[in-house]
């Protein structure tokens, strides 16, 4: 990278800045490739040879690069005080110790924030040491690069030389600093997809180069939403086997809807979207079929038939959102329970694939390539995998669940009122019943005091008229 200055933070992180500043010195980090790169969030570089070669080690802090005997790692300060909070932040990416889990260790690798605003999910997971003071036209440009889906980009970027403006720390022992930049080794060499300085002849096609950038984009709002929770992965698509079908008669039940298009073949699940607190009818459902060609021709076949009057819209489902997250939960887990899997669209053929999470499975596995770092921990962004009996508690909560609401939705309005005073019930359904209960209070004495009221007003009417007929009869 060119014209980028790190401003380091003197006050805290003193172990973090002496191995970065010695690494700094010792050129440990030119022509070391930048990879991990995800628009708008963060870029990691500092392993020399990058994770997409198989001789990388993960790379090592100076201490255990100057002592073969020392290890290749150290546990860096994290100051609770110093945040991801702005764009150029610099922190050493950190994994858990071999020795204790719960303990996480630097070596090398550092990353370099992306984000206009605070990124919190970087806090627990990167030693914060330095910002950037310089150079955010290079953060533009890195942002912008075209990358591929493990985040390399397509075109080398990569940092070619590394010089010290003030340097507080004495030089540890067997430190030697080099007289110029050394040359790039073979290894390095032999990562070179596209050199940063190669002259393309071929410019690609104006077509082709925004097909590339839309593609781009929409990749990077995936990500976005799979980093809010609206996605359950970024790589997440359509169901081919689910019918949407909507403009329902709201006296339409589910079981009439799956028989009228079973005949089509042999349905998964078919559900009628209804509104949780009353029940009703939403007037759209959700169709599963086992396979993709009989959906096809369910939907060349029903296309504005006419189902109890009401004239219905069939098309391909393309919700992911969490509009149909009751639906999936209930009917997924009910199914698998009954057809031994199963799953939203097919969800057993898709596997969930995030670059924020590095799994100790893909580590051990690929060996040395992104993310390895000591003792095979790995220096990616680590998040801890679930259990297997996580899982089935969860399933059996969703289906625990999903008998209440059964049981409740097929029970009387005064029986459901009954087992909510029993259970406890909400909050707002108690204060819902005491506003009805006052209501009626109220409207009750209303009624009695106009009853007395009229009475009285009829008594006065009556003595009024006695009155007037004993003078008349007196005259």
């Amino acid at each position: 990278m060119r014209r980028e200055i790190c401003s380091l933070n003197w006050k805290s992180s003193a172990k973090s800045r002496h191995s970065f500043l010695k690494l700094c010195k010792l050129k440990y980090y030119n022509y070391a490739p930048l990879y991990n790169i995800q628009k708008g969030f963060s870029f990691q570089t500092g392993d020399p040879l990058g994770p997409s070669s198989k001789e990388s080690d993960g790379g090592s802090c100076v201490w255990g690069l100057l002592d073969p005997s020392a290890s290749r790692t150290f546990t860096p300060e994290k100051p609770k005080h110093l945040k991801h909070d702005e764009r150029g932040t610099v922190s050493f990416a950190c994994a858990p110790s071999t020795g204790d889990p719960d303990v996480l260790v630097a070596g090398s690798q550092f990353i370099v924030t992306l984000a206009d605003s605070g990124i919190e999910y970087l806090d627990s997971r990167a030693a914060v040491f330095g910002r950037l003071a310089e150079g955010f036209d290079v953060l533009e440009r890195v942002n912008d690069a075209f990358v591929d889906d493990s985040g390399m980009p397509l075109r080398d970027i990569r940092i070619l030389h590394t010089a010290i403006l003030e340097d507080p720390y004495p030089d540890p022992p067997g430190l030697l600093e080099p007289d110029k930049s050394p040359l790039p080794t073979p290894a390095q060499l032999a990562t070179v997809r596209i050199a940063y300085d190669e002259d393309m002849t071929e410019e690609l096609d104006e077509t082709a180069l925004a097909k590339l950038k839309a593609d781009r984009e929409a990749k990077a709002q995936a990500l976005t939403l799979e980093m809010v929770g609206d996605l359950p992965f970024a790589d997440v698509a359509p169901p081919e086997n689910i019918l949407f079908v909507c403009k329902l008669n709201p006296v339409t039940q589910d079981s009439d809807l799956e028989l009228l298009f079973s005949r089509f073949g042999t349905i998964l699940s078919c559900e009628i979207i209804r509104d949780k607190r009353t029940g009703d009818s939403l007037q759209y459902a959700f169709i599963e079929f086992e396979n993709r060609s009989d959906c096809e021709r369910a939907y060349e076949k029903m296309q504005d038939v006419l189902i109890d009057d009401h004239r219905i819209h069939v098309d391909f489902s393309q919700s992911v959102s969490k509009l149909s997250d009751v639906w999936r939960d209930s009917q997924n887990t009910r199914r698998a329970f009954k057809r031994g899997g199963g799953g939203f669209g097919g969800v057993r053929e898709l596997e969930k694939r995030s670059q924020y999470r590095a799994h100790r499975e893909e580590v051990e596995e690929g060996g040395r390539r992104q993310g390895r770092g000591a003792g095979g921990g790995g220096y990616g962004m680590v998040e801890e995998e679930q259990d297997k009996g996580a899982l089935e508690k969860e399933r059996d909560r969703y289906l625990e669940r999903t008998e209440k609401k059964e049981r409740r939705r097929s029970r009387s309005p005064r029986d459901r009122d009954r087992d909510r005073d029993r259970d406890g019930g909400s909050r707002r359904d108690r204060n819902g019943r005491d506003d009805e209960r006052r209501k009626d209070d109220r409207r009750d004495r209303d009624r009695d005091r106009d009853r007395d009221r009229y009475r009285d007003d009829r008594r006065r009417r009556d003595k009024s008229r006695d009155r007037h007929r004993d003078y008349d009869r007196r005259r």
